[in-house]
């Protein structure tokens, strides 16, 4: 009866995720490969629908390091009650700054020591941990997340996406590192969006949560890139995560804002271009992290580059982040007189359903992708930034 339970509820769940996804190789942890179709996510497994129609789950831990990126961020699951309110703000000026001012309403809604269950809220998140914390931490780390959400509605793209429990968006806290591993974090981040099931995973040593005595503290100086990237990808809507947009976009956007500098509650987008061009051709202001690509980069050709699938996005992480930020930046701010017209006449195609280069025809606007690789490189040169399409 119990096996019977179990398929049926497996079943079940693959039936309400994603359907169509594309047949692909998926690679476990010593390299064995396997062709098979992703259907969803369950718990710390990945369910792989196999060529002859069997559907199997599989560890993600046992999984390549890209191949489980790939299943942590991109699967959508029906898994949670409410989709956040629609935010459509196309026509709203780009900010200069963005300041989260107000008070990040901090509750506790359960603490359970026996069971190690503590739940606290604030204005949008509502946070599951291991430990007991205070009042003060809480409210400490709250305020970057309330801030990039504040920052990412405000941003003219709207980004509206992110799936609520009861009327939050759902972070789950670590103490201990090897406890987010084992929950579906990924080796080495300070933070991942586990994107079936709508929630984002934090080590809280990323946040500056550390033990003293019998309590913790918050050293506010600590900082992440890796957690504003992470709470963007839970608040992009899912018709960015569509075939044309996937990969250059939705890490361009995320990047963007993890780029921009940011402390205390506070995000500067003014003048955030000298930030994203140290952190892209070096290792980032103070030694803070970057993907060191030089000042001449060299891709694949920009068509290629444009519409390649997730799997072989990551392949080349560090030259593909990297410049996917600089060209989502060229779209929000350098393309034609840099209103952004076009990457959000682009976002709107998707969420009216189109897909692929029908997609990007809207961005390309009669112009060839040669002439619109020329663009980008002519842009970024002003800058001190050499951008060529065609190697890599």
């Amino acid at each position: 009866m119990i096996h019977i339970h179990h398929v049926l509820g497996f079943l079940l769940f693959a039936g309400i995720c994603r359907a169509g996804e594309e047949m692909r190789t998926w690679t476990d942890a010593q390299g064995r490969k396997i062709e098979a179709r992703m259907s969803g996510l369950d718990g710390d497994q990945v369910l792989l629908e196999l060529k002859d129609g069997r559907k199997i789950p599989y560890p993600l831990a046992k999984l390549s390091a890209d191949d489980a990126h790939y299943a942590r961020h991109f699967e959508s699951a029906s898994t949670s009650d409410e989709v956040a309110e629609q935010v459509i703000n196309f026509d709203a000026e780009w900010p200069d700054r963005i300041k989260f001012g107000e008070d990040p309403e901090i509750s506790i809604v359960s603490e359970d020591a026996d069971r190690k269950k503590f739940i606290y809220e604030s204005s949008n998140y509502r946070y599951h941990c291991d430990v007991r914390l205070s009042n003060s931490v809480v409210r400490g780390f709250a305020l970057m997340f309330e801030a990039t959400h504040l920052f990412c509605r405000s941003l003219p793209l709207a980004l509206d996406g992110g799936k609520k429990t009861d009327g939050k968006l759902e972070i789950r806290l670590f103490e201990q590192y090897d406890d987010y591993i084992a929950a579906g974090g990924m080796q080495g981040s300070a933070g991942v969006f586990i994107g079936g099931r709508a929630l984002v995973l934090v080590p809280l040593d990323s946040l500056g949560v550390r033990k003293v005595g019998s309590g913790y503290m918050l050293d506010r100086d600590k900082s992440s890139k890796t957690l504003p990237h992470e709470l963007t990808h839970q608040l992009t809507p899912r018709p960015y995560f569509a075939k044309g947009s996937m990969g250059w976009f939705t890490e361009g956007v995320a990047e963007y804002v993890a780029v921009t500098p940011y402390r205390s509650g506070a995000f500067s987008v003014r003048g955030n271009h000298k930030d994203i061009i140290d952190y892209t051709t070096a290792y980032g202001s103070k030694n803070t992290g970057g993907r060191a690509l030089g000042e001449n980069i060299q891709i694949a050709d920009l068509k290629k580059f444009m519409l390649q699938d997730y799997g072989e996005f990551l392949q080349y992480p560090q030259i593909n982040y990297g410049c996917s930020l600089l060209i989502t930046y060229y779209f929000l701010q350098m393309d034609g007189d840099g209103d952004a017209k076009r990457i959000k006449s682009f976002l709107k195609a998707l969420r009216d359903g189109k897909t692929g280069e029908d997609a990007i025809a809207v961005l390309l606007d009669g112009r060839s992708y040669e002439q619109l690789g020329e663009e980008i490189n002519k842009a970024w040169e002003r800058r001190g930034i050499s951008l060529t399409f065609g190697a890599r």
